[in-house]
Order: structure tokens, then sequence, then C-alpha cells
């Protein structure tokens, strides 16, 4: 079973992101040469019209490659016209930036299936429902009833993002928080305590209140929900870059399918169906967005790569030679085989001795 949702899961992010960069070539009349899901050999394929569509063994990635890229894949002969480089820039630029794109149109279809679903699906508001006796929250003047909007300037509307930004951006000192009590805006400054049993630092306030909500609502909360995703997932970069990440927190595809997928559905499917459902649904919706933010960083071989060098061509107002670009990008693609060799063999290490 973890191997199935692990597939179909894997299966839905991925083809949201290649569907993103195929659906653009074609509106920019590019040629697309394959369209894969996975990676290694052909489990299934098939030819329609100029394209080779592939399913591949290891449901790990997926490649949309168009006629022309990187200097590869070129007809014989001069260049048609459905050559990757004879599209306009912004046509090019489009159908880079579509992947992620569409990794996060998936991801806010996920969320609002997930809200509609507030029967099972737990939806906390930013409201204080308790404010402990002696915390830093009594002292600042906050109140039960107080709805957070705003620390240090960054805005609140879910209350995990509260426990998110005490978690991966707190360093100290005071918060100014914005709250709203009675329809009113107001700010106080909180000094949060640091609590020697837990080693964190608390606000002195608890849970927020769970919200069924409906009709247009259902839009708001969905949107609400994908950008904790996205906070989330840009936050845990900054984390890695810091050094504040163990190397037990990192996960490749083989730690996501056995101490993510894996554990969650045996959590799960102790409360029926629907929790499984909603577990699942989550887990796509942390992928997609992961993959669309990590697609979107300039990092040769990857989309935010790819996406470098065309807004230098749009500064220089020429192209940079397509067999250099596919050199540095051949880099970048040897760089990442090689993490792929450290990341497995970390899953392998956290699975087996833990």
């Amino acid at each position: 079973m973890t191997l199935i949702l692990f597939t179909l899961i894997f299966g839905v992010v991925v083809i949201a992101h290649e569907f993103g960069h195929f659906l653009l070539a074609k509106a920019n009349g590019i040629h697309v040469v394959q369209f894969a899901v996975g990676m290694g050999p052909n489990l299934i394929s098939f030819k329609k019209g100029e394209t080779k569509y592939s399913l591949k063994l290891f449901p790990i990635g997926g490649a949309c490659m168009f006629e022309g890229e990187d200097g590869l894949n070129e007809k014989e002969g001069e260049p048609s016209e459905g050559s990757f480089n004879k599209a306009s820039v912004w046509g090019r630029i489009s159908t880079v930036v579509a992947g992620p794109f569409f990794n996060f149109i998936l991801a806010f279809v996920i969320a609002f299936i997930m809200v509609n679903m507030s029967d099972v699906f737990a939806i906390r508001d930013s409201v204080v429902s308790q404010v402990s006796e002696g915390g830093g929250a009594k002292a600042a003047g906050l109140q039960a009833g107080d709805l957070i909007r705003s620390i240090n300037g960054e805005e609140v509307r879910l209350y995990q993002e509260i426990s998110l930004y005490m978690q991966a951006t707190y360093r100290g000192g005071d918060l100014e928080i914005g709250y709203e009590r009675d329809g009113e805006r107001y700010t106080t400054v909180l000094t949060p305590q640091y609590d020697e049993s837990t080693g964190i630092y608390l606000l002195g306030i608890l849970n927020g209140e769970f919200q069924e909500p409906k009709g247009i609502d259902t839009l708001r909360y969905a949107w609400y929900e994908m950008r904790y995703s996205v906070k989330t997932t840009y936050k845990s970069l900054a984390m890695l870059l810091r050094g504040q990440v163990e190397r037990e927190d990192v996960a490749g595809p083989v730690g996501i399918a056995v101490n993510v997928v894996g554990k969650t559905y045996d959590e799960a499917k102790n409360y029926g169906w629907q929790s499984v459902m909603i577990s699942m649904l989550n887990i796509i919706l942390m992928l997609s967005v992961n993959l669309g933010i990590l697609n979107l960083l300039p990092i040769p071989a990857l989309d935010g790569g790819r996406l470098v060098f065309l807004l230098l061509e749009v500064i220089r107002g020429k192209p940079i030679p397509p067999e250099k670009e596919g050199m540095v990008h051949f880099v970048g693609l040897v760089f990442f085989m090689v993490l792929m060799v450290f990341i497995f063999f970390n899953d392998l290490v956290n699975i087996f001795m833990h």
C-alpha cells in the first residue's frame, strides 16, 4: 500500500509539473519530443504525433523534452520552426515557468478539496482561545477571543503560522503582535518566555478556534493553507542553509515513501478512509509546493537555472549559445545525480538506524 500511495502521490505532482511545461510549449509552437513520467527504463511508451509519451520504472521524477533544448534533440538539418530556441524569448520563459506554476495550481486545488472536508480536516484560525497566567501574552494584554493578525509585520491567518514563526523565524527579543478585538485593530509588544522543560520559547497562548468555512470562505482558507505550505518550504530551506536542520530531518524519495507516506498511512487508517485521504492530500500539497519552489531556485538543470539564462537573453538582447548553456545544465545535472546518491544512502540510514 505504501508503494501504491507513493507512486500515485509522486505521479500526480510530477504530471502536474510536466503538463504545465507541455501545455505552454504547445501554445508557443514548441515541438515536445518526449513527455515522460518517472525515471529509468520504459514500462510503457507510445508515440502520438511528434511526441513520445513514456511511463518509466522509477516513480521519482519526469521530463518534458523540447526539440533543440540545450542543442539536443534537434531534427536533422536546420532547426525547424518548432525548435525551442526558435520560439520567442517570452514564449520560452512562459514555458519554463509553467511547470512550477502548475504545481502551485495543483496545491491550491488540493487545499480547496481539503478545506471542503472540514468535518475531518482541522482548520484552526489564529484566535486566542486561552491566555496562560504569568505568560508573555498575559503581560502584553492579550485576551481570549483576540484574533492575531501579524507577528513582527508578518501576516498571520492560521494558528499554525504562529508556531511556524516561533520555530523557524524567531531569534529572540520582543515581538510586535498585531491583533483584532471587537473589530478594532491593535498592536502590543510581547516578550516570549523560555520553557526549560521543552527547550522552546512560548507566547503564553493556547490553541486556535476550529473553523468550518462555507461558500466563498473556502477559497480564502484554501489560499491560507497553500500559503502556509509555501512559508514552511522556504523557511525550512533557510533553516537548512543556516545549519539548523539535522541530517535525520532530510529525506529523499525513499525516505518520503517509508517515513512519510508509509507511517502516515499506518496512523491514519485507524481513523477511516477519510483520514487516510486527508493525510495523503496533505502530502501532495506539501510535495507540490516543494517541487514548485525548488524548481524556481536559480540552480543549473532546474527550471530556475534555465530562467536565469532566458532573463540574461532579455537583458543582452541575444541568447547565450545553446551548447554553452547545455554544458552548464549538464554540470548541474551531474551534481544532482551525486546528491541523489547521498540522499539515497541517508534515507537508508534513517530507515534502518531509527
